[in-house]
């Protein structure tokens, strides 16, 4: 644990209940769940051009209503389902999105039938293991980065939607291939130890 205790705070973004909880229990923790994972590039998808705290709120309906992001599931969606999702007020009733987490399964399970390991084929573009950034400042922080456009790129050529590279950076970040909690957050790797 780092000497200066007290100076340590939680990233500035980190702010009331909701945030903060998901910021100290889940943002930037590695997961290498299939299911979590799949879940996480879904939502993020979702997000696009909302805040995280919208889709938050919403997540448990979400998991409801796309059985619990199991892809298999989810792949077999009927068209008349997913109209219905689209008069749903708890959830973001865009086409386009809500169609888009179908297409993700039936392109992830396209992937496992080609013999490709879902979990594996995420974390490669990391090398693996978490890629752990020391960043000071929000300021420091990207949107994207060269590992993201390339997942993005790879994400889209294997048929995924809504999988730019700014989603894929804030899914890198989200599920811990990515540790960009601040230097001067308590949940920072260095301040664990």
């Amino acid at each position: 644990m780092s000497e200066d205790c007290a100076a340590l705070h939680p990233c500035p973004w980190a702010k009331g209940e909701d945030y903060l909880a998901y910021h100290d229990n889940e943002w930037g923790v590695p997961s290498y769940d299939r299911n979590h994972l799949f879940e996480k590039l879904c939502l993020e998808g979702q997000q696009a051009g909302l805040s995280w705290i919208t889709v938050l709120r919403k997540r448990d309906h979400y998991r409801r209503c796309f059985h619990h992001f199991v892809p298999e599931s989810v792949a077999r969606m009927r068209d008349s389902t997913l109209e219905k999702c689209l008069t749903d007020t708890g959830l973001i009733r865009n086409r386009l999105k809500i169609y888009a987490i179908r297409t993700n399964a039936r392109a992830l399970l396209t992937l496992e039938q080609q013999g490709t390991d879902f979990v594996e084929f995420l974390w490669q573009f990391v090398g693996g293991k978490p890629l752990i950034n020391r960043f000071t400042g929000m300021a420091d922080v990207p949107a994207q980065t060269e590992a993201a456009r390339a997942m993005s790129k790879a994400l889209k050529k294997a048929g995924f939607t809504f999988v730019g590279p700014t989603i894929c950076y804030a899914f890198m970040q989200s599920m811990g291939l990515v540790n960009d909690h601040l230097t001067s957050c308590p949940q920072h790797p260095d301040n664990q130890q």
